[in-house]
């Protein structure tokens, strides 16, 4: 048969990709054609109009509303998580075929609002319940700062690795550049990299708004989260003015106003009226007292030490392996990332903590698939061998195909393995200035022999919780459901 499908999630990232790849896999393991639009951060390449209109059935593996779905309309339709479509893609395809075989539903067509294939993407389900929305405004102002993050962060981390930790008190690039002087070209990475870190904030808060009332929440969004920067509000001013600006927009696009002035209303009153309120609320009213619950939060992580700096490490140990890339693990991660513009001890390890704690779930399951290989179907021992290179590049996502096919001892498994991890991190004093790199940064770490050690330990815990747990509750029909391919590897193990 012949499939389309499209993936996406609400940062856009990893699952989006995944889920694509998982869906196209199974497509070719059983002899169907399959042809994927993924919707992620990187924008979306829209599916040939022809594929479409030849396919048999249409597959949704989405968190989040899609984009263009009145394409679509007419065919048979398979909608899931996003998550399912990485660990259950094959039974996904069943369900199409099936889907096929029943023939499309009467009254079937895609709403006439639905967004088209280009542009910025909301990531938002505009039928999903208010906490769901919140998450999605959330998710979607990270999924366009990680980049920042990304860009900005290892920037800074190269200069440092190139010129020292005493570049900062090197010669600002505006009073000449020396083409043959390293410590000139530290200098210019770490300027262009604290450029990038500049907008951090006011790009959150700008796409946190977009998110709320689309395009025209933007301006009020984004001077929202720069007068948070210029009021020392931070990570908490940001948040608070992207979702004071898109609800007042929303508050604004409600009122009812003559169709001689329909036309300017995005374009020229919403965002002068939306951007003089946010930025009078946020200069006057919740600017101060923003700005003193962040110095607050700074002095209390920059005075933890001992047991508490190990508690902070285990809770985000938790968070990151908890959904893998899901909304718990993207918070602990902004919170690190986004901390390392205050350039303080405490935020970089954090930020230390927060990466080897996600590194540890896929490398501790790619551990547990070589050591024992019985406990894992032939699928799960493939995954582990691509999980040693995903666990190692920082890359959380590579433990979910295992988490979910036996969530209820794998995901407690994880959990363990990176609070210990995380734990080890901060007692050990890691630092990192790079928000994302894995392995590939450890140069540019902080007591980097101690670091690897508490990500080997990590590992280890990880793979034995998951071996026992595996070996403890394994019932007959567990293994009955070996394949011919496992049991061949177990015997040879």
């Amino acid at each position: 048969m012949k499939f389309v499908a499209v993936t996406s999630c609400p940062t856009g990232i990893a699952h989006t990709y995944m889920a694509a790849e998982a869906l196209e896999q199974a497509a070719a393991d059983s002899g169907d054609e399959m042809h994927v639009e993924t919707q992620g951060s990187a924008g979306s390449d829209p599916l040939d109009p022809q594929i479409i209109a030849d396919a048999d059935a249409v597959i949704f593996a989405a968190d989040v509303e899609v984009r263009g779905r009145e394409r679509f309309a007419g065919k048979p339709l398979v909608q899931s998580g996003v998550k399912r479509a990485i660990g259950g893609a094959p039974e996904m395809l069943d369900e199409a075929r099936a889907a096929v075989a029943a023939g499309p539903p009467a009254g079937d067509a895609a709403p006439a609002t639905a967004a088209g294939g280009g542009g910025l993407a909301t990531k938002v389900d505009s039928g999903a319940g208010f906490g769901t929305r919140l998450r999605q405004w959330l998710m979607t102002g990270v999924s366009y700062v990680i980049p920042f993050v990304a860009a900005g962060g290892l920037l800074i981390a190269l200069s440092f690795a190139l010129g020292g930790y005493l570049i900062t008190e090197a010669p600002p690039i505006e009073d000449g550049f020396n083409p043959g002087s390293s410590q000139s070209w530290a200098r210019l990475l770490f300027e262009i990299g604290g450029v990038a870190f500049s907008f951090l904030v006011p790009i959150l808060a700008g796409f946190i708004a977009f998110a709320m009332g689309d395009r025209p929440a933007l301006v009020p969004g984004i001077v929202g989260g720069y007068i948070a920067g210029q009021v020392s509000a931070g990570f908490l001013g940001g948040l608070v003015a992207g979702l004071l600006a898109g609800a007042v927009v929303l508050a604004i696009r409600r009122i009812k106003v003559p169709k001689s002035v329909r036309g300017i209303m995005p374009v020229v009153v919403i965002p002068l009226v939306s951007t003089l309120i946010v930025g009078v609320l946020m200069f006057v009213v919740l600017g101060p007292p923003l700005a003193a619950l962040t110095a607050g939060l700074t002095n209390w992580l920059n005075g933890l030490s001992g047991a508490n700096k190990v508690f902070l490490g285990i809770i985000l140990g938790l968070m990151m392996a908890f959904d893998m890339g899901g909304p718990i693990n993207k918070t602990a991660y902004s919170f690190a990332a986004l901390g390392l513009a205050a350039a303080t001890p405490a935020s970089f390890q954090i930020m230390a903590a927060v990466m080897a704690a996600g590194m540890t779930p896929p490398l501790g399951l790619a551990l547990a698939t070589a050591i024992r290989k019985r406990l894992f179907t032939h699928v799960e021992q493939e995954n582990g061998k691509a999980a040693w290179v995903l666990g190692a590049s920082f890359i959380t996502e590579g433990a979910i195909p295992f988490a979910a096919g036996d969530p209820l001892r794998v995901i407690p498994s994880l959990m363990a393995g990176s609070a210990v991890t995380g734990a080890l991190s901060m007692a050990f004093g890691a630092t990192s200035r790079a928000p994302h790199g894995g392995i590939f940064v450890v140069p540019l770490i902080g007591n980097p022999f101690l670091y690897l050690v508490a990500i080997i330990i990590g590992t280890v815990v990880t793979a034995v919780l998951v071996i026992t747990l595996k070996s403890l509750r394994r019932t007959p029909e567990e293994a009955a459901d070996e394949t011919p391919a496992t049991q061949q590897a177990a015997a040879t193990a």
